[in-house]
């Protein structure tokens, strides 16, 4: 193969490719297609802390110094020049696009096409305690007070504008829908594609 695997410490992979980061050596190799994150041959490794993935992009972030960088394919999330990586705490992902959430400041920053999640503008983020996905959709739970908000493909869990979360302990999903469980309720609210 002729890859070198000494020092990896975490391997990560998209649909068609994989990156093997060394962190403690601010370093990696990747193989693969390389338009969908198999070529990593100019990204720098330094300071990563983690990375994350769509299908076909990777997204390393050094969250000591809010940055991060991305590539793979440019329209599922390789491209993130524009996106402002301070105060990032997580990041998560569909499988075309990213959400990077900021908890401590009640914010984020999303990209990728707007049909798998990649438009969050419109998204309140203030008391996310955590964020789910399934391959089209974002879901950001406030578990304190019982409160979500979803975007991304209305079909794959994408409009949960009549869930009551009241009681929320957990979500769950599959592909193509959530199952949000009450778990000290005894009850749980589905919602996405019903097939």
């Amino acid at each position: 193969s002729g890859l070198d695997f000494g020092g990896v410490t975490d391997i990560f992979s998209t649909e068609e490719a994989f990156v093997a980061l060394k962190r403690d050596l601010g370093q990696a190799v990747c193989w693969g297609n390389p338009a969908r994150g198999g070529d990593c041959s100019g990204v720098d490794f330094g300071s990563v802390t983690d990375v994350f993935n769509t299908e076909a992009s990777f997204v390393a972030l050094k969250k000591g110094l809010g940055q991060a960088v991305c590539w793979g394919d440019q329209d599922l999330g390789g491209n993130c020049s524009s996106v402002d990586f301070s105060s990032v705490t997580d990041i998560f992902s569909t499988w075309k696009a990213f959400v990077a959430l900021k908890k401590d400041l009640g914010q984020a920053v999303c990209w990728g096409p707007a049909n798998a999640g990649g438009d969050c503008s419109s998204v309140d983020f203030s008391g996310v305690t955590d964020i789910f996905n399934t391959e089209a959709s974002f879901v950001a739970l406030n578990k304190d007070h019982g409160r979500a908000v979803c975007w991304g493909h209305r079909t794959y869990g994408g409009d949960c504008s009549s869930v009551d979360f009241g009681g929320v302990t957990d979500i769950f999903s599959s592909q193509d829908a959530f199952v949000a469980l009450k778990k000290d309720l005894g009850q749980a609210v589905c919602w996405g594609d019903p097939a």
